[in-house]
């Protein structure tokens, strides 16, 4: 059998649903507000770990050093982030999220926030803790695993 056709778990497939609409739904906000998907993810790694030197955030995306310097310059014109001095080196620069979204982003990010905000709600502090365990652990996983890819290439 083919492993398209194996039969999974049915919480296997929900899973891969989940993902599927997840990844089609950030695809979907970027493009609503002109951004490219690698633009919009250094967006939210800028927001979530704060400033990095752009060699750093070349790596965590998986981009050239030239490639990156674009993508900066495309959030810099559009006032998402900004060139800021290195404060452990003033030789450096980092790059720093404005706290700007662009267009309608945050409404559009509301469309699933508002849901999924509402089911965790209706959940015990128990099942509460349980989302929250798993979801450090399939982030720790997720990114663990995409270095190790990039280590690989």
């Amino acid at each position: 059998m083919s492993a398209s056709k194996r039969q999974e778990p049915a919480d296997a497939a929900a899973y891969r649903r989940y993902l599927a609409a997840l990844t089609l739904f950030h695809q979907a906000a970027a493009d609503s507000v002109g951004l490219t998907g690698a633009d919009y993810q250094a967006s939210n790694l800028l927001d979530l770990d704060g400033p990095m030197p752009s060699s750093e955030l070349a790596r965590r995306l998986g981009l050239s050093l030239a490639a990156t310097t674009r993508l900066v310059d495309r959030l810099i014109e559009k006032g998402i982030a900004r060139r800021a001095e290195d404060p452990s080196d003033r030789r450096r620069a980092v790059i720093a999220h404005t706290g700007h979204l662009p267009g309608n982003l945050a409404a559009v990010l509301d469309r699933v926030r508002m849901p999924i905000g509402a089911a965790l709600e209706s959940m015990t502090p128990e099942q509460r803790s349980g989302v929250a365990a798993y979801l450090a652990a399939a982030g720790q996983a997720y990114s663990d695993s995409a270095r190790a890819l990039r280590v690989e290439e």
